[in-house]
């Protein structure tokens, strides 16, 4: 048992390492958390309950019972980490690895090592190796995106009128309230479009009641 958990706790905490690299939600220790956890939960439904199936003739043993509710209720932790701005959507990635994790835990809790060990390979490469190979295929790339935060007397077509300015083509405009004084405002542009981005962006940050403006990463 307590080379499972050790295991489960290298495993995951090789995978959590890489999101924390990379800046994300959840990271080295909230991976092992949900490793380590998942791990324990299968070694408690494999070997918790001997003394009573032992004991009492009539107890049935159904190993499965307690893993299904981890891998079900781990979406929720997985939920938690993803985030929307506006346009664009964070966190499914890091919501997989979670999700993932707590699978990587539960087959360290039953044993299967070599299994465990190829997935967390195949896991790793995929995040390491295959986000740079996905955004060459990306329906996003070329496409530019602007997040501001304004103050609610901000007048709209002063914005659009900088986009006008520079011959810009926008494909999508978004507007909400943040709160009674401040509104978010994104805005993403036509794919593949040649203009100077730190012009663009200084000239938007003059408009008068623009007080944030952000170029998010995707």
């Amino acid at each position: 048992m307590l080379l499972r958990i050790t295991l489960a706790t290298v495993l995951c905490g090789l995978i959590g390492f890489e999101r924390e690299l990379k800046k994300h939600q959840a990271g080295f220790r909230t991976h092992i958390l949900v490793g380590v956890g998942a791990c324990m939960m299968m070694l408690l439904s494999l070997y918790g309950f001997d003394q009573y199936i032992s004991q009492y003739d009539n107890i049935r043993f159904d190993p499965a019972r307690i893993p299904s509710y981890v891998i079900s209720g781990i979406g929720f932790l997985g939920a938690g980490t993803i985030m929307v701005h506006g346009m664009t959507i964070r966190g499914l990635t890091t919501a997989a690895s979670i999700w993932t994790v707590a699978g990587i835990g539960l087959v360290v809790g039953a044993g299967l090592y070599p299994l465990a060990i190829l997935t967390t390979i195949v896991v790793l490469l995929s995040l390491v190796f295959l986000n740079s190979f996905e955004k060459l295929f990306s329906k996003d790339k070329g496409r530019y995106h602007i997040h501001l935060m304004v103050d609610n007397r901000a007048n709209v077509g002063d914005i659009l009128d900088v986009f006008e300015t520079y011959d810009l083509y926008i494909k999508r405009i978004e507007i909400e309230t943040e709160s009674v004084d401040q509104r978010n405002i994104y805005i993403e542009l036509e794919k593949d479009q040649l203009f100077n981005r730190h012009e663009l962006l200084d000239e938007i940050s003059r408009i008068q009641y623009v007080t944030y403006v952000h170029k998010p990463k995707l």
